[in-house]
């Protein structure tokens, strides 16, 4: 009995080859031998015209929970939305019961490498928080233009630029007077944070405004303030108030 090349277990790469080799003219039962194939493989590797036939099953064809939101993703992957959480948390939020695996996995297999409508990056927050707080004469002028175009897409951040600029001006130039009007207007906005901060201000309202109506500052004093706690803290049971004393005036 003739002994018979062994069989090697066939790759779907190897399509490509088998389709060479037909095109050369070889036959079918000569590709086998070649490839060490069998003969039903090669049958059905030249019967595929792509690659992704050879990978055809019931399982893929069969209807998931992800299939009614597979469109929603595509649209967010070309809107250059690449995050798997976030798009799951997305889609959760509109109704998917199913985990993150599901959306993980159609992400990798299916969008990966399809193109993207990319627009340019927003910016950051701290970013312009930057340009809010920075003089305006003192702004570079693509920043000036940036900050112009942010408020197009936050409707309050006009407002909160505003009022942060109004406050500014008020520090800068000992304004303490107009600090009553500020708050009231504050407090008409739908800001939120600002109205809080508004409200902490009342409290010692006395006090606020005599810091931005007079010159004098006790920033020097709660310097000396911050350099003498570190040396209480690290003097704790370990000496007396005198070399605590040396101490504190030593450290300059």
């Amino acid at each position: 009995m003739a002994n018979r090349p062994p069989v090697r277990r066939a790759h779907p790469c190897q399509a490509s080859t088998v389709h060479a080799l037909l095109a050369a003219g070889h036959s079918k039962r000569s590709i086998a031998r070649q490839l060490g194939m069998g003969l039903n493989t090669v049958l059905r590797f030249s019967r595929a015209t792509e690659p992704k036939r050879l990978f055809t099953g019931q399982w893929q064809c069969r209807p998931t929970k992800l299939d009614a939101y597979k469109p929603y993703l595509d649209q967010r992957w070309q809107e250059g939305c690449t995050n798997a959480w976030k798009l799951w948390g997305e889609i959760k939020a509109q109704g998917y019961p199913d985990g993150y695996g599901n959306v993980r996995a159609y992400v990798s297999r299916n969008l990966h490498g399809k193109p993207q409508q990319i627009g340019p990056r927003p910016p950051s927050a701290r970013a312009v928080s930057r340009w809010i707080l920075t003089h305006p004469d003192a702004l570079a002028e693509s920043d000036r233009l940036q900050l112009k175009a942010v408020p197009a897409g936050c409707s309050g951040l006009q407002s909160l630029a505003s009022h942060a600029r109004a406050f500014a001006n008020m520090l800068t130039r000992l304004r303490g007077e107009r600090l009553s009007d500020w708050i009231e207007s504050v407090t008409a906005t739908d800001l939120p944070s600002l109205q809080r901060f508004a409200r902490h201000l009342e409290r010692d309202l006395a006090a606020v405004t005599a810091g931005l109506s007079h010159p004098w500052t006790s920033g020097v004093v709660e310097g000396h303030v911050n350099r003498i706690k570190p040396l209480k803290r690290q003097m704790l049971g370990r000496a007396g108030f005198e070399l605590l004393r040396k101490r504190v005036l030593l450290a300059k």
